[in-house]
């Protein structure tokens, strides 16, 4: 594995934590954010608005380094391919919610109205790349499992599987109440599903014996002593 490649990678484990620790670092200290009711999007506005945009567009930048580095070690087949493109959609969609900022709402950050915002055109170019982060992980998890069951990591592919249906379950048990703490968790176990795959490639636990292709089989001539491999 390069020395780049191995970079790449390395940011990608790190952009979990790094998200998780500058959400937290903010969420407990700006004045009237309530880190279970208010959406971590709302971080991005008022004084110290910088710090969360900042947040977004790292992360995503890291999560699609990333994705090219999986390109270069997951294998040259059309599911790897597919892997490194999802991912990569996945940062940028981060990288779009950071740079668009939301609309203020739900009373945050001071003198913002209650309740819902009325949505301007950066605030819908936001929720657009909230949408595509949010689509892009669903495939790039289902398409990671086929992969690893392809290769016989069985438990990687489980992993995988338990990590779409957990972001997908996440925000839809509960109350509204809740709703912004339990999209914060669900954003987590997809990015992290993400930092694991990259961590288990740098530690060389995750590719397979056959990558997505399909095994050479050899059989023998009617009449004759050579062997073809088809």
């Amino acid at each position: 594995m390069s020395r780049s490649s191995r970079a790449l990678l390395t940011g990608a484990v790190v952009a979990t934590p790094l998200f998780v620790v500058l959400w937290a670092v903010q969420a407990f200290n700006r004045d009237g954010f309530r880190p279970t009711y208010h959406p971590i999007s709302l971080l991005s506005l008022g004084d110290g608005g910088w710090a969360q945009i900042v947040n977004f567009v790292l992360v995503g930048l890291l999560i699609s380094g990333g994705g090219i580095g999986l390109s270069r070690t997951l294998g040259s087949g059309r599911l790897a391919r597919w892997i490194s493109i999802l991912v990569i959609l996945m940062g940028i969609g981060l990288v779009i919610a950071g740079l668009f900022v939301t609309d203020a709402g739900g009373g945050f950050p001071a003198g913002a109205p209650e309740g819902a915002p009325v949505m301007s055109w950066h605030g819908a170019v936001h929720e657009v790349g909230f949408i595509l982060t949010q689509l892009a992980f669903l495939a790039a998890g289902i398409t990671l499992a086929v992969l690893f069951a392809r290769n016989r990591r069985r438990g990687w592919a489980a992993a995988c599987i338990a990590a779409v249906v957990a972001a997908m379950l996440v925000p839809a048990l509960g109350d509204l109440e809740t709703l912004a703490i339990r999209l914060f968790i669900s954003s987590v176990i997809e990015m992290g599903l993400i930092s694991a795959v990259a961590l288990g490639t740098l530690l060389g636990r995750v590719s397979g014996p056959t990558q997505d292709s399909m095994p050479a089989v050899t059989y023998a001539e009617p009449h004759g002593s050579t062997s073809r491999s088809r």
